[in-house]
């Protein structure tokens, strides 16, 4: 099955290889966790919840790469734009964190345009090869300078920068550490960066240096304090000349950041052909491939009947739902966290809310759920209850974690059971996306309605 997927033999590698690979990437990615909530907890966000949202976005970028690209490259929050907008737009400019955050919405947005008219890709190749290489090493000099500066190697001093303290004990095992990495690459050891972690790890905690965990897992923090916060900036504040000059310095940050990190990537993958480029698909020759993909003409040429299937495993989804959150009803009294944000959210800001829901929402997450998980379980069953069960935990990742609120897996997990079933059997994601679209667009019309009169 990983065979057909990802093509391993086509692209020279094996499961172990790729396991060994997938860890690595992980452990020296892992800072970001770390490092992404500290930086932007000064702006006033709490620290929890950027913590659980740098993982999360992290994971489905990561997942999204792998299942749709199948590019061996994992993606996580940049860590110049987050300092950029901590300490520039945030605490210099005094604008509020969700000012910032609605700029990169607006970035990513006008960033995905870009990408899908085949622009982003013009201006790549306007850049000269050099340029691109130098980007690249910039990213990794500002990465090193972040870890020597977690290790205490540099330090803030009279002259901006000075040595720390070598004779600190940490200092020294992070000096080992490099020393021992730099030897195993050397060696052409598989796994040198692990295998220099976990022996640089150990000493460590026998050494008393680093602090041994005190539990394998913990209570996910909620996202709840910072979720759709982007959608809560007043219009006038997202049309002035501030929030332009913002978004461009996002947009080209984001732009040479991208550039640097897929060439460094890239180049190390031996992904690039002889003019230095990525060997990739254009944003524009990718919509233009599903638009001419056979699935989507499955989808039109027998839309009646994939309608049809649709609606029939909609209503049982509905039904089922609907029962699930009546009997939870009786047992919490209150509705999900998710919902209470979605409600708050369009009460407050009807227009973006009611677009982000009726239109985003069921295309990443059909694209997300379906889409991607579709190729990795021939049994149809075992998808849908996959595909339920990860749709179902991602709408309780709003609220602060308590047992009882698992039971909310029944509501949300029924509905991504039902449309998984209804991919699978019309054979076409399509049909999810359309009946997704169906079911958020009503529930947020229901909603609003409801509020209007209870506001008469």
């Amino acid at each position: 099955m990983l065979e057909k997927l990802f093509k391993l033999s086509e692209n020279h590698t094996d499961v172990k290889t790729e396991i060994l690979a997938g860890i690595t990437t992980f452990m020296t990615m892992a800072y970001i966790l770390v490092v992404n909530a500290n930086i932007l907890s000064e702006t006033g966000m709490d620290k929890g919840a950027v913590f659980a949202a740098t993982a999360i976005a992290a994971f489905i970028g990561s997942c999204a790469m792998g299942l749709l690209a199948n590019y061996p490259i994992a993606l996580a929050p940049g860590m110049g734009l987050n300092a950029f907008f901590a300490y520039t737009v945030v605490l210099r400019m005094g604008y509020s964190w969700q000012f910032a955050l609605c700029a990169v919405l607006i970035e990513g947005i006008i960033f995905i345009l870009l990408t899908i008219t085949n622009v982003r890709e013009k201006i790549i190749d306007c850049i000269p090869p050099v340029l691109k290489h130098a980007v690249t090493a910039g990213i990794g000099l500002f990465i090193a300078f972040i870890g020597l500066a977690n290790a205490g190697i540099v330090v803030n001093g009279a002259t901006i920068l000075q040595l720390g303290n070598l004779t600190d004990p940490l200092v020294l095992l992070t000096l080992f550490g490099l020393i021992l990495a730099g030897i195993l690459l050397a060696k052409n050891v598989k796994g040198a960066f692990l295998l220099a972690m976990v022996v640089v790890s150990a000493i460590g905690m026998v050494a008393g240096l680093v602090q041994i965990p005190n539990a394998i897992v913990s209570a996910v923090p909620s996202i709840k304090p910072i979720f759709m916060q982007a959608l809560s900036v007043p219009m006038d504040q997202i049309f002035s000349f501030d929030m332009v000059v913002v978004v461009f310095t996002f947009l080209f940050v984001d732009l040479f950041d991208t550039v640097g990190c897929l060439v460094g990537v890239a180049s190390k993958g031996d992904m690039l052909d002889e003019n230095g480029n990525i060997v990739e698909a254009s944003g524009s020759e990718y919509i233009q491939n599903i638009v001419k993909d056979k699935e989507f003409k499955t989808f039109k040429e027998n839309f009646k009947s994939n309608f049809k299937i649709g609606f029939k495993y909609y209503i049982a989804g509905l039904i089922s739902m609907m029962i699930f959150n009546l009997f939870i009803s009786i047992i919490i009294k209150d509705v999900s966290a998710n919902e209470n944000i979605v409600r708050e959210m369009l009460f407050k800001f009807p227009v973006y809310t009611m677009f982000s829901i009726a239109i985003i929402a069921p295309l990443s997450e059909e694209l997300t759920f379906r889409k991607s998980f579709d190729p990795l379980f021939k049994n149809k069953w075992v998808y849908a209850v996959s595909c339920g069960l990860l749709f179902g935990a991602c709408h309780l990742i709003a609220g602060e974690f308590k047992l009882i609120n698992l039971l909310y897996l029944l509501p949300y997990g029924s509905l991504g059971f039902v449309f998984a079933l209804m991919d699978r059997e019309t054979k076409t994601t399509f049909t999810s996306i359309m009946m997704h679209m169906i079911h958020n667009t009503m529930t947020g019309a229901l909603l609003l309605i409801t509020f209007k009169l209870g506001a008469l």
